[in-house]
């Protein structure tokens, strides 16, 4: 790498994990002019520094050729395998299953911008007009699955989607799934169900006073808190829904990839 690094760059331990990922066709063939990693390094910059596009700097790859190879992994799935695989090897190093058998359910709203476009819908209970993310997290808070509508859609319409997501992520291991009070309702219940997937109402207390930690719900609340590092994520900025959901499986990888990358560096030496 001739250029100076960022803070974002990947280590070459996190890289030896990453390239099998990444590298969709032949590391010789004539069609590849850039680099993979240096592509993955730009991706990573992209979200932390929050800028547009065609603002990447110019020593890292030419930005439409980092936004074709971005939508070419997404295509393919490499985001979502890598986040999966390595949600499974942190869990095993905690002492836990590989696969969750419980999840933790919940949404958060992102403020519209002039590429959300008719996406953009008004959230009244957050007054906030945007799109709204509806997330399935495991109890370590690392993503399973997630879904992008307009911010005026309500949770309890997408526990169907999301479970039906969760249980194909995770080989239909998941059989308890923690939500707030949005997702009250028997359809909803009964959609999670269809899952086979009991769905738990974690409520407010009656007498609450101050700030209250409420079990289970705080773990994907924390969730959101390591998303908001990103300033790529911090509004929707994107203006195909499907692109806001590859950057959060993007930087679910870059969060979990130090981890990661060290366990298996930890078993290799052993």
């Amino acid at each position: 790498m001739s250029r100076k690094p960022y803070p974002s760059d990947i280590s070459e331990e996190e890289w030896h994990f990453v390239a099998p990922y990444l590298t969709l066709m032949d590391v010789n063939a004539p069609q590849r002019q850039h680099d993979l990693r240096e592509v993955f390094n730009a991706l990573g910059w992209l979200a932390r520094a929050g800028a547009p596009w065609r603002l990447l700097p110019h020593d890292l790859p030419p930005w439409q050729m980092v936004y074709q190879q971005f939508r070419r992994w997404d295509e393919a799935g490499c985001f979502e395998a890598m986040v999966n695989d390595m949600r499974s090897i942190i869990r095993v190093s905690e002492g836990r299953q590989g696969q969750p058998s419980a999840v933790v359910l919940d949404g958060r709203t992102l403020q519209s911008s002039c590429e959300s476009g008719v996406r953009a819908g008004y959230d009244g209970y957050k007054r906030r007009r945007g799109s709204k993310v509806h997330m399935a997290v495991d109890t370590l808070g690392q993503l399973i699955a997630m879904t992008v509508t307009s911010a005026d859609e309500q949770e309890r319409a997408q526990v169907k989607a999301l479970c039906e997501a969760v249980q194909e992520a995770t080989g239909e291991t998941v059989k308890l799934a923690w939500a707030d009070q949005g997702y009250t309702g028997e359809q909803a219940r009964q959609d999670a169900q269809a899952s086979e997937i009991d769905l738990q109402i974690v409520k407010l207390p009656e007498a609450k006073k101050g700030f209250v930690l409420l079990p289970r719900r705080w773990v994907v609340e924390r969730s959101f808190g390591w998303l908001s590092r990103f300033r790529r994520l911090n509004r929707d900025f994107e203006r195909l829904p499907q692109v806001l959901a590859s950057l959060h499986f993007v930087v679910f990888a870059i969060l979990m990839l130090p981890k990661a990358a060290a366990v298996i560096a930890a078993a290799g030496s052993s």
